[in-house]
């Protein structure tokens, strides 16, 4: 459950992708072997990885197939079943080359990009894991596309020493996405009915909600708390790299101000609003 206000992200995927091709075109032969933030993974891996959503967009949710991939509904069943079907998907596009990638990449975008905008944003969509066990509202199923194409695009970018795409019209979408894996990062948290939690990411692209106890389960709000339990303020960069796993708890824990119960503030610092 929440009371926060829906994120609305089909409108941004053509200028994402249009901002992707041209980094990739770019890119000189012998670059896409250049290792990325994600482990393990160069530039390569990380396109291949890309081509494997938009082909997952347009063969399960435009065209309704539905292959029987991972059979896990615990977390860390979840988590080792995809980090498999990823490492297959990307091992066997080893073979296809930076050009013929990029070709793809603007075959398959492009159509993802339409599957998306004719979208009901406020249908019933597919499970977002990191959010919750429920199938999702239709619009953070999109939400959360968009943030897995932009936080892979920064991999990127970051790796050929490319400008991040952070300006508030790119970068205010994640952060709102986000913040929605905050109730599932309480989820085993018991507190009274109405405790309250103020979460704040500071920055241009930042904003406050709450998280509010209720009587089966945390609600997320975009509001400011009148009386919190906890107040936890977060800069922008280290909540997506914190909430992407891209850095640990404990690297930016100390760079992260929380007021009052500084126990129950500090969960929010648990949240994964990514999954692979």
């Amino acid at each position: 459950m929440c009371c926060a206000r829906p994120v609305l992200t089909a409108h941004l995927f053509v200028p994402l992708l249009d901002n992707l091709i041209g980094v990739l075109e770019s890119i000189r032969p012998e670059e896409w072997g250049t290792l990325t933030a994600c482990p393990g993974w160069t530039i390569h891996d990380v396109v291949a990885h890309i081509l494997g959503d938009e082909v997952a967009q347009l063969s399960m949710v435009r065209d309704g197939y539905k292959p029987s991939l991972i059979n896990a509904y615990d977390w860390k069943g979840l988590i080792a079943g995809l980090n498999k079907l990823n490492g297959q998907w990307v091992e066997a596009m080893k073979r296809v080359s930076p050009r013929l990638m990029t070709d793809l990449i603007q075959w398959t975008g492009g159509q993802a990009c339409e599957s998306f905008r004719s979208l009901d944003p406020y249908s019933v969509g597919p499970v977002v894991r990191w959010a919750g066990l429920n199938p999702a509202p239709m619009w953070l199923h999109v939400a959360r596309e968009y943030t897995e194409r932009w936080h892979h695009q920064q991999q990127i970018r970051e790796a050929v020493g490319k400008s991040l795409l952070t300006d508030p019209e790119w970068f205010s979408p994640v952060m709102a996405t986000f913040v929605y894996g905050l109730p599932q990062a309480y989820s085993e948290v018991s507190a009274p009915v109405g405790t309250t939690v103020q979460v704040t990411i500071s920055g241009a692209s930042g904003l406050t909600c709450s998280l509010v106890g209720g009587e089966s389960g945390w609600i997320l709000c975009d509001r400011v708390a009148a009386e919190s339990a906890a107040r936890v303020t977060i800069d922008q960069m280290d909540a997506w790299m914190l909430f992407t796993k891209t850095i640990t708890r404990d690297n930016v824990e100390p760079r992260v101000v929380i007021e009052g119960d500084r126990e129950l503030g500090s969960k929010a610092l648990d949240t994964v609003s990514i999954i692979a």
